[in-house]
């Protein structure tokens, strides 16, 4: 693989992206979706629980905003690595070389985490009330799922770029968990 100083955050990497960035922009990634396709048996929920995380869909016609973090060239190594061991746990996603439209007119190339459809953890398309439930209940070794859907899209709104979606699972789960509490 080429060398590549960006990569595109659309989900926790936004938040927590594990390193420290030289530069941060937002940007935009046509043909993919930001989706809860990603059952999650390790990060936000378990094998037996599984929980729900954002993965890059491929989908005709599709704009995904997110965030562009430039690694600096000291760290490319260590960074790289870091991030395949967080995201490349189950091989649920494909890492690949993406072209993305920075804000500021800039075009870079970025590394992105996309989700494999023929992958046994693709759960694309479930109806939002089981996305709801799903994540309501499940917890991981990073924490509760809620956490992580709550946590993106506050960072998303915070940067101008809200998600209508993820805002209306957020309500879907409060008021889940406001029930069962």
């Amino acid at each position: 693989m080429e060398r590549i100083d960006w990569v595109f955050g659309y989900g926790s990497l936004i938040w927590n992206p594990g390193f420290d960035p030289v530069e941060t922009v937002r940007a935009r990634l046509a043909g993919y979706a930001r989706s809860f396709c990603l059952r999650s048996i390790q990060h936000r929920g378990t094998e037996a629980l599984p929980g729900l995380v954002l993965g890059l869909d491929p989908q005709e016609g599709a704009l995904c905003q997110g965030v562009a973090l430039r690694i600096a060239p000291a760290d490319h190594d260590r960074v790289l690595a870091e991030l395949r061991d967080r995201e490349l746990v189950t091989d649920a996603y494909r890492e690949t070389i993406l072209p993305l439209a920075l804000e500021d007119g800039r075009r870079v190339s970025a590394l992105a985490y996309v989700m494999r459809r023929d992958h046994w953890q693709y759960a694309g398309d479930l109806p939002h009330d089981e996305q709801a439930r799903i994540i309501a209940a499940a917890h991981g070794g990073r924490g509760a799922n809620a956490d992580y859907l709550f946590n993106t899209a506050a960072h998303l709104a915070q940067i101008g770029m809200a998600d209508d979606h993820l805002e209306a699972l957020s309500q879907a789960v409060r008021a889940l968990q406001s029930r069962q509490g």
